[in-house]
């Protein structure tokens, strides 16, 4: 029986971590693995309401925004046919596309990080990654990326914005590299280099 994985891709918007996660789970079946492509904010009910925060259609205050993720990844682990744990179980690799260190980034320049840790600590008690891949890529390159791919600019794609967030990144992953597996790749890199950088991790980590 092949082992199974839950890995979780992160970085900032724009870094191509979610065509990097699709790359991936492709390589992964063509090994023979059972694959869960997932993401975050979900397409659940809790999930819908962020993205409607997200793309400006609602306003709600920072906090409750951070409330909102950490209500949306419970739902998301717990969730009796589509949760990862379901998924884990039934044999899956499950990959999604963020996490929690997505919120400790994002919500964390906002809002106090330690705060926001402890929001989601229900979630990270009850499922760690087995590996979390950093995807960096510099702000300026990933603020390109999405003025050329995208319609609409989400409220925090921005250059500014982007920058704060990548910093929250560094600092989170300084204050839990004890008790999670991090790990971070080059996303400057060209699409097929950045692939094949996953792709090495995934395989030490299966080895592990």
């Amino acid at each position: 029986m092949k082992k199974n994985l839950f890995i979780a891709i992160e970085g900032i918007d724009g870094s191509g971590k979610s065509t990097q996660a699709k790359n991936i789970a492709k390589r992964l079946e063509a090994e023979g693995h059972k694959v869960y492509l997932t993401f975050e904010p979900t397409d659940m009910r809790i999930g819908k309401m962020i993205r409607n925060i997200l793309g400006g259609k609602e306003t709600a205050d920072e906090k409750v925004i951070a409330a909102l993720f950490a209500a949306d990844r419970l739902d998301h682990i717990l969730h009796e046919t589509n949760g990862i744990l379901k998924k884990l179980e039934e044999g899956y690799t499950v990959i999604t596309d963020r996490y929690y260190f997505s919120s400790y980034a994002y919500h964390g320049v906002h809002c106090d990080l330690d705060w926001v840790i402890d929001s989601n600590k229900m979630a990270a008690t009850i499922l760690k990654p087995s590996v979390n891949i950093f995807v960096d890529v510099s702000p300026e390159v990933a603020m390109k990326r999405i003025n050329a791919n995208r319609e609409h600019v989400e409220i925090y794609e921005t250059l500014d914005n982007l920058k704060a967030v990548q910093s929250k990144y560094f600092e989170a992953f300084e204050k839990l590299k004890e008790t999670e597996n991090i790990i971070s790749i080059n996303g400057n890199n060209t699409p097929t280099d950045v692939t094949e950088a996953l792709w090495q991790v995934i395989q030490s980590t299966l080895q592990s």
